[in-house]
């Protein structure tokens, strides 16, 4: 099975394994408060997704930040996210902590040997190394669960409407992916995607930041994603946009519940690089045939 097959098939396996996914006990409000979410790529989305959803009690780090400032730990209770567990600086983070929960599909990895705790993500899969699909929607449901109580509702409709959406957007030379407080992190995410699926140049800001910064960076026929309901900011912010020469999407969730909006945003963030792959009858991620690049990024990570 080529790449993008795989892609597309753990895409789909999303849909069953959400109406059926079993979620955590919500950790107290105290116990929060004492808690850092840590993870690399994918992961750290995942982590910065509890740090919103808990409104900033719990805190969200890069393990190197924890590594170079140990003091930042003292006190403090970890749960760190990542689906293989061999990830070298959340090993090494994970040795940091007294009282340490691994978040992986692998107990016996190194890093679940190196916590206390453990939570598997047991989710199914096409069993092809491919681009991370179902694997982050139950790491990133599951550090929700930890800090916010919910429900999963709808999964087929959201679906069925971010197939829709992916389909109307024009891809630009470079795409800047906007996101606010809950969906900042899947912003992050759908770069992620861009790069691994795509190997496009793909940027990720907060929505008031973009304006600031990485506007300036912009050219015309460029393309702007709003990970964000509408209002009366971004829709001013769009026709600004807009009459720069810039090309704007909003993808429309048709929900005002958070969690939809994530599951929504998620799916968008992974069919759009997915289109565009097939539409270019692309067989394999663009990440699995760089192998260059992905041997200095394995030789970094592992």
């Amino acid at each position: 099975m080529k790449t993008i097959e795989a892609f597309e098939n753990d895409i789909l396996l999303q849909i069953p394994f959400l109406q059926n996914m079993n979620l955590q006990k919500q950790i107290s409000f105290k116990k929060q408060q004492k808690t850092i979410f840590c993870g690399t790529g994918d992961s750290l989305a995942a982590a910065l997704l509890a740090e919103a959803f808990s409104n900033y009690h719990t805190r969200a780090a890069d393990p190197l930040d924890l590594l170079k400032n140990p003091s930042i730990i003292k006190n403090k209770d970890a749960y760190i996210i990542s689906i293989s567990g061999n990830t070298t600086s959340n090993v090494k983070t994970a040795k940091l902590f007294k009282n340490a929960t691994a978040i992986t599909s692998h107990l016996t990895s190194k890093l679940g040997n190196a916590c206390s705790k453990k939570i598997l993500l047991d989710y199914p899969s096409s069993g092809v190394f491919t681009s991370g699909s179902i694997g982050f929607i139950a790491s990133a449901l599951t550090c929700i669960s930890l800090v916010s109580k919910f429900r999963v509702r709808g999964v087929i409709e959201l679906f069925r409407k971010a197939l829709l959406e992916s389909k109307k957007v024009k891809i630009g030379k470079t795409v800047f992916i906007l996101g606010n407080l809950q969906t900042f992190p899947i912003a992050m995410y759908a770069a992620a995607k861009f790069y691994e699926v795509l190997g496009l140049n793909v940027h990720y800001s907060r929505i008031e930041q973009f304006s600031h910064m990485e506007l300036f960076s912009a050219k015309r026929g460029d393309t702007v994603i709003i990970f964000e309901e509408k209002n009366p900011h971004n829709t001013k912010m769009m026709k600004n946009f807009k009459k720069f020469g810039l090309n704007v999407f909003q993808p429309n969730s048709g929900t005002n519940d958070k969690i939809s909006q994530v599951i929504f945003f998620t799916f968008f963030s992974q069919l759009t690089p997915l289109f565009y792959a097939k539409k270019n009858r692309q067989k394999e991620c663009y990440f699995v045939t760089a192998k260059k690049l992905r041997n200095v990024s394995s030789n970094m990570i592992y």
